[in-house]
């Protein structure tokens, strides 16, 4: 029986990995232009097209549309939808050290917006904390997290102590707040240069932006989050239920 010959793209990827197993790509490094690296490698640059797609889907490099393709930076937190999950024991469940960087807080009057999440009057005083969340040392999350200063009225030394630990672990812990559900929009967005800066990675590169509010039991808003996920680190998966009808 003829053995059927192994696909050009298949031998290219094997190539770029074995690169990037043993060095020579190391992370956060740009490929060469895929004109360059065609003719290096001896393809053609669909046949390059091809092989990059599998070693993104593989989450070994991620690609930026008008800025190149990158080695990607390590291994990723997996992360279900369908779990009001924090980023901190998401990236513990992981086996990944978690960690803190460019860590801030301060309090000010409360948008009209978030005035509204928080069913706060607007201009009433929130507490912001700012933080660079990292896996292994590596940053991975930009997150803002809002709450209502009302909170803190008898405890303000809380506010340090939620700079470094989980949110939901100070609230139940320290002011006995226990999160009892989240309501989050996602929608992936590209980092803006506040952002970018931040996170330590180019202008214009792909996130996942999640934007919750989570509730106490008795449907009291105790926090408003925005978190900016850079996407080539987490792995999200939902469980989607069939429709519940009969087949006829």
């Amino acid at each position: 029986m003829k053995t059927r010959a192994r696909p050009r793209s298949v031998s290219v990827r094997d190539e770029l990995t074995d690169r990037i197993d043993r060095g020579l790509l190391t992370a956060g490094t740009r490929l060469p232009s895929e004109p360059a690296l065609a003719t290096e490698l001896g393809v053609s640059r669909a046949t390059l097209r091809e092989a990059l797609r599998t070693l993104e889907g593989e989450g070994l490099v991620r690609r930026m549309w008008g800025s190149g393709t990158y080695v990607a930076q390590g291994p990723r937190v997996a992360n279900s939808l369908d779990v009001n999950f924090g980023v901190t024991d998401a990236i513990r469940a992981a086996g990944m050290q978690a960690g803190t960087e460019q860590a801030r807080y301060w309090f000010e009057p409360a948008s009209a917006g978030e005035a509204a999440q928080l069913k706060l009057q607007p201009g009433q005083d929130v507490l912001v904390v700012e933080r660079v969340r990292t896996a292994d040392g590596k940053p991975v999350v930009l997150s803002r997290d809002i709450l209502p200063a009302r909170l803190l009225a008898h405890h303000p030394e809380v506010a340090d102590r939620m700079l470094q630990r989980s949110m939901y672990e100070v609230l139940e812990q320290e002011l006995g707040v226990v999160i009892h559900h989240g309501i989050a929009t996602f929608r992936p967005v590209r980092a803006d240069i506040t952002v970018a800066r931040m996170l330590g990675i180019p202008r214009g590169e792909l996130l996942l932006a999640i934007w919750q509010v989570d509730y106490a039991e008795d449907d009291v808003a105790v926090v408003s989050s925005h978190e900016y996920h850079l996407a080539e680190a987490f792995d999200f998966t939902v469980l989607r239920r069939g429709p519940g009808r009969r087949l006829q």
